[in-house]
């Protein structure tokens, strides 16, 4: 419009609609003495213009067909309203700049994950809470993520963030195994996971994840964290509650643990992480990685329960 705004006038979409449907294009092809004309009409509907919000419709806003839909379009919006705010895209950082609420983006995770390789594979242990400080979200967060039959990849810090990017992983490695005809290594997938935590560095991100699995060369452990920096190892800890995890797993570590007792270190190890650490807890679950890929041995086992099997092993009531 004249004024310099963005928005087209009533008139002009008028005009556009009526060229478009008056003005047929022509074109003519000359063959010897005949000449050939071809037309093709168009019209192009502007309505959207007018109506920007039907872009963002629910999918059953056009759908007149049964009486059934009436009650699922009650409960979807027609639009996704933005907030109220002049940039909702930096409202977050605008507010912590004011000192008008402290702590706003002061995220405090919490989560216990530990791995560690031994002569029978590897063995993959995690707890299951979510939390934000001294708030729970969730006490049943699934923190393997299973990217094959044979990688498995864990979640610490932002659960969002490590959700995301580890499920995109999964299809990262799915997409070569198409390509190639046969599975990724795990040395290519924990390099993949970098590379994208790398473009991504100083922009928010809260990742440290682990990825385990069992290739041509055997099993194969990484930690990769979300600075884009890639460790490979014999075992790691990672999350609030790991310098607990840490203490159990170093003095029970050893190379040639039977499968077993490796899963009962394992095990043992997120239990005393989750009883010191108020931000870690939930159930407690296990994974073996072998040869013929994994097994999930501890689907899910309340650490309550475990507190005091543990505590009547050590001939202890527990309320100590």
């Amino acid at each position: 419009s004249r004024d310099g705004s963005l928005s087209p006038s009533v008139n002009s979409i008028d005009r556009l609609r009526q060229a478009a449907s008056e003005r047929p294009a022509c074109s003519a092809k000359r063959r010897g003495s005949f000449i050939y004309w071809s037309i093709m009409a168009f019209a192009m509907d502007m309505s959207f213009i007018e109506d920007p919000g039907s872009l963002a419709r629910g999918q059953h806003a056009d759908d007149d067909e049964g009486n059934f839909l009436d009650e699922v379009r009650s409960t979807e919006p027609l639009a996704f309203p933005m907030a109220p705010v002049a940039n909702p895209c930096t409202f977050c950082d605008d507010i912590k700049k004011t000192g008008e609420a402290p702590g706003l983006m002061d995220f405090k995770h919490g989560t216990t994950t530990l791995g560690f390789v031994f002569q029978g594979g590897i063995i993959i242990a995690v707890d299951s809470r979510a939390s934000m400080g001294s708030y729970i979200g969730s006490g049943t967060v699934k923190k393997v993520i299973e990217i094959n039959d044979f990688l498995l990849g864990t979640m610490a810090g932002g659960a969002a963030d490590c959700s995301f990017w580890e499920r995109h992983l999964t299809r990262l490695c799915r997409l070569h195994e198409l390509r190639t005809k046969e599975r990724i290594s795990v040395a290519a997938a924990s390099k993949l996971l970098a590379n994208i935590f790398f473009q991504y560095r100083g922009q928010g991100l809260s990742c440290g994840t682990m990825v385990a699995g069992w290739d041509k060369k055997g099993p194969s452990l990484y930690m990769v964290d979300d600075h884009g920096e890639r460790f490979k190892g014999q075992k790691f800890s990672v999350g609030s509650g790991s310098p607990f995890a840490y203490g159990v797993l170093d003095s029970g570590y050893s190379y040639d643990l039977s499968v077993e007792d490796a899963v009962e270190l394992g095990r043992r190890s997120i239990y005393h992480a989750t009883h010191r650490d108020g931000a870690s807890g939930g159930v407690v679950r296990v994974y073996h990685v072998h040869e013929k890929g994994w097994t999930k041995v501890i689907a899910g086992e309340d650490v309550n329960e475990l507190h005091w099997m543990y505590a009547k092993q050590k001939g202890m009531l527990g309320t100590e």
